[in-house]
């Protein structure tokens, strides 16, 4: 740690003990959580909203700067930098308490949340209205690669594979049976190169467990692979909903 850059987290021993030691200086409510093997130089906030990690915390090394990160069900909800480790304490007390994302970046000018953090807001649907707007533009904007695009379009058109989170891995989509990041995926379909087949997998990137000479095959041969009954997508990890 550079006691030029942080003389007041050398003096106080570390990342963690300087935020509780600023913290108790501003009168704020905060626990903070050493991370990654007791390292000086990062540390997490707790929060008491259910759902919520720690706002993990680490430091710069060319200049002086805290980056935060704030995740809750695998998705980033807030995001951030700044010089000023009292403001570092006030977000993690905003993290603690604030129950929406509006109330938590109040005052905080350096805090940011992404569009899909808002989404999450609003549940799980909203999170995969969001996502497959996202790749449907996506595949818009890579007319070069139609195949893509067809199979974004065939596998939008598909009710049951309409209602799981669908992301892209080179090219790959994988369906995930929840929202938040690391993904459960159900099926996944690699697009046809070159005047190769669609390929449908149990993973991006494994073995092939069929092929499909056009897209509309390919998402048939997936949804016959799809467990029996899966629903729509849910909020969080393969973890949360194991």
């Amino acid at each position: 740690m550079n006691s030029d850059l942080y003389p007041d987290l050398v003096a106080a021993g570390g990342l963690a003990a300087a935020l509780e030691q600023m913290a108790s200086d501003l009168g704020v409510d905060l626990t903070a959580v050493p991370l990654e093997g007791g390292s000086l130089v990062t540390a997490g906030i707790a929060s008491s909203i259910p759902g919520r990690k720690p706002l993990y915390v680490h430091i710069g090394t060319e200049s002086r700067w805290f980056s935060v990160s704030g995740w809750s069900h695998g998705i980033e909800l807030v995001t951030g930098s700044t010089p000023d480790l009292g403001d570092v304490v006030r977000a993690g007390a905003a993290w603690r308490e604030a129950g929406s994302l509006r109330e938590a970046r109040a005052g905080l000018p350096f805090l940011h949340s992404s569009e899909r953090a808002e989404a999450h807001e609003r549940g799980p649907a909203a999170v995969l209205e969001l996502q497959w707007r996202v790749m449907r533009e996506q595949a818009a904007a890579a007319p070069a690669f139609h195949e893509f695009a067809e199979l974004v379009e065939a596998s939008h058109a598909e009710p049951r594979l309409r209602q799981l989170y669908v992301f892209s891995s080179h090219w790959t989509l994988g369906f995930s049976s929840c929202t938040g990041f690391p993904f459960r995926v159900e099926v996944a379909i690699a697009p046809s190169h070159k005047g190769s087949s669609f390929r449908v997998m149990k993973h991006p990137h494994a073995g092939a467990i069929g092929e499909a000479a056009t897209a509309e095959e390919a998402v048939a041969l997936a949804v016959s692979h799809l467990p029996a009954g899966l629903g729509r997508a849910a909020e969080g990890t393969a973890e949360d909903n194991e």
